[in-house]
């Protein structure tokens, strides 16, 4: 062995013979205990960052634990095409050449995403063997695999067999900049400063942010408890600028104690005022347009962009002496989380999922403890998300994605839906002329299918095996959207809870606490970590240290230090396999020192055992870390200098222990040891050794 210990001579080596063995793949036998995960499919556009690699870790030490308590273990990997993600950056790439998504034919630019994505696929496929991902490769999924898209096109058809699937107008979140509505979960609420403007209505005075909307005023609500504006109800108001009498009504959703107490209602751009339109059968009008322009108002404004036009409205409000007044106020907005940008509350025909059925049996299998967590405290708040969702808005207005199974009857406009195929004619009327519809799926729709869809979908007979998965370990950030909805998802098409544990992972955050971004200047790159460090110190600093559900601060000291701890492992293995030229002695327990040792590592392997089945991994890392560093090389290596050839055979056993134990947290640089000193004697790689 050389006197360092040099990850890159080894790494690629070592994860090249995992391969070549297949001890990747589960050995499936009768009446043989499984063990499965279900990779969180990494963005396929994208290298890995920092929050990947974390989950890398500790995904991989649970299923590596699992293959060497001799389970029938399956990590499934797979990539996600990330919908209007992946279209944005694509587009970002299309504006630096001075092209747009709209010079190309919808098919054209599906191809052009398609290429591009599978370029980036394989370069994050490579970093996770680089950073020792034991997955079976020769089951990996992708989100738009053709078998994977027939899975979520019949749980979209029976979804509407069920009459569960609308389609409806409501207002939706649209970004005119992405060209896409989302649901609420994916918008970002910022507090940011804005002005309250009092306008003068005639009879009453209300208060806005957004006075170019006046144009789609079409009532007043009062609360009828409202002491004060009550007397109002009934009467009518006069819109400023165009002078339309409108009604004042009578509402219990109307706020007293926000601005006046007399609230503008515009259906057409506020869900509140939408919900207040409906009950009183109000018309509805629409004044800002898909991209973000000035429509149905007088000439002057129309065209304009919404900032633009804000700034005209109030000077011509103000020359009409119909400002009373304007106060600073801070409040709440809804912006688009991939541009930032502000998003536009817009009436919409969509495509929605009835959520409330679906609640339900997500309920009770959480609190029935069929769903587990790592921290009670996320039960608490997937059972706050279930209790509060709405129903679900999965259509999306983009190229790169599921393309929805729905014709359009060009004769009586009514919808037919499929599995997929097109229909040879409108399931109405019979007409023989149908039209697809150009939306997509929400991707949450296809990826809160994952566990069911990928192993429906290996060829084999992986869902009898393998479904439920044993456990979901993923970020506590993609609660909502992901996990709350493979739980519906998973016990409607199957009558199972896709999962029987979640393990939430906390997010990385640098040396002072901030969250990593790149606006900050602070990204940390796993792959340059790991070909400065090695992948096992990498592995063993994000696991280390810190409860897994919490966020952990790190930084390139706490990667050194892994890497140290590696050093340290090296040179007591290399201490040990030279006593191997001393004259062989039975091995006897002589001391006191041999007895700690030995009931030590006893007590650290029942400590970890017990740590594994808590999901308490940094527990169990620091345990293995500390045991190998203090007990043995510290001290029991210095106790025993002067008694080498008696206690030759007992370090041969501590090592060959603690190599098995670290493995998961460590997978290289003990089984590159291994290799050294035991593969021989052992026959196999300690990959496939047992766990005892």
């Amino acid at each position: 062995m050389e006197k360092i210990y040099n990850h890159k001579e080894f790494e690629k080596k070592i994860y090249d013979q995992w391969e070549a063995s297949n001890a990747f793949q589960p050995k499936i036998e009768k009446n043989k205990k499984s063990f499965t995960i279900i990779m969180p499919p990494p963005n396929a556009n994208d290298p890995l960052h920092i929050g990947h690699a974390r989950g890398v870790a500790i995904q991989d030490a649970l299923i590596r634990h699992a293959r060497m308590r001799g389970l029938s273990t399956l990590w499934l990997p797979s990539a996600d095409h990330a919908g209007i993600e992946t279209q944005y950056v694509f587009e970002k790439k299309l504006k630096e050449k001075g092209k747009s998504r709209f010079d190309y034919p919808r098919e054209d630019l599906y191809k052009m995403i398609w290429d591009y994505v599978h370029e980036n696929k394989s370069i994050m496929e490579n970093q996770l063997k680089i950073l020792g991902a034991s997955c079976d490769w020769s089951r990996n999924k992708f989100t738009l695999d053709p078998d994977v898209i027939k899975v979520i096109y019949k749980t979209f058809k029976k979804l509407f067999d069920d009459n569960l699937i609308y389609r409806g107008e409501r207002i939706v979140n649209y970004c005119p900049r992405c060209g896409t509505n989302f649901s609420q979960l994916e918008v970002n609420f910022i507090e940011r400063q804005d002005k309250m403007y009092y306008l003068n209505y005639g009879p009453v005075t209300i208060a806005t942010t957004r006075p170019e909307t006046i144009f789609a005023d079409v009532a007043i609500a009062i609360n009828p408890k409202d002491e004060d504006n009550k007397k109002l109800i009934g009467k009518t108001a006069l819109i400023p600028l165009v002078n339309r009498v409108i009604p004042i009504i009578a509402d219990s959703l109307v706020d007293p104690e926000f601005g006046t107490g007399a609230l503008k209602v515009t259906p057409g751009h506020d869900p509140l005022d939408f919900e207040i339109g409906q009950k009183h059968k109000l018309p509805i009008i629409s004044v800002i347009d898909r991209e973000g322009k000035m429509v149905n108002t007088p000439a002057k404004y129309t065209g304009m962009r919404v900032d633009r036009a804000r700034e005209e409205v109030v000077n011509d409000l103000a020359g009409a002496n119909k400002i009373k007044k304007i106060v600073e106020i801070t409040h709440t907005v809804g912006a688009c989380y991939r541009d930032k940008g502000i998003i536009e509350p817009l009436l919409s025909k969509q495509w929605f999922i009835k959520i409330k059925p679906l609640v339900s049996p997500a309920l009770s299998a959480i609190r029935q403890k069929k769903v587990r967590f790592n921290n009670e405290r996320f039960k608490k708040q997937s059972i706050n998300w279930l209790k509060n969702l709405h129903d679900w808005n999965i259509s999306r207005q983009i190229v790169w994605g599921i393309r929805i199974p729905a014709w359009r009857c060009d004769k009586c406009l009514e919808w037919t839906i499929t599995d997929g195929a097109s229909p040879a004619e409108c399931l109405y009327c019979k007409h023989k002329k149908l039209t697809q519809d150009t939306d997509t799926f929400d991707t949450w729709f296809s990826s809160g299918q994952w566990p069911f869809a990928t192993l429906m979908t290996t060829k084999r007979d992986d869902f009898q095996h393998f479904y439920p998965t044993n456990v979901m370990e993923t970020s506590y950030d993609i609660l909502p959207f992901w996990v709350i909805r493979m739980i519906m998802l998973g016990i409607y098409k199957t009558g199972k809870a896709p999962f029987g544990d979640v393990v939430f992972h906390g997010l990385i955050r640098d040396k002072e606490g901030q969250k990593i971004s790149k606006s900050k200047g602070n990204v940390i790159d796993p792959i340059a970590m790991t070909e400065k460090y090695g992948a096992d110190a990498l592995r063993m600093s994000l696991i280390w240290g810190t409860l897994i559900e919490n966020d952990i601060s790190l930084d390139e000291n706490n990667v050194r230090a892994m890497r140290n701890f590696a050093n340290k492992l090296w040179n007591v293995a290399r201490y040990i396999k030279l006593g191997r030229d001393l004259p062989k002695r039975k091995n006897v327990i002589k001391n006191s020192g041999d007895k700690i040792i030995i009931n030590n590592l006893k007590l650290t392997k029942r400590e970890v055992d017990k740590a594994f089945k808590k999901y308490n991994l940094s527990i169990a890392a620091s345990l293995i870390y500390d045991f190998i560093w203090k007990d043995l090389a510290d001290v029991y290596l210095e106790e025993t200098k002067m008694r080498r050839e008696e206690t030759q055979s007992m370090l041969e056993d501590i090592l060959k222990k603690s190599l098995i134990m670290l493995h998961p947290f460590m997978p290289f640089t003990t089984e590159v040891i291994w290799e050294e000193m035991y593969k021989t004697q052992e026959g196999h790689m300690l990959i496939e050794a047992k766990y005892k």
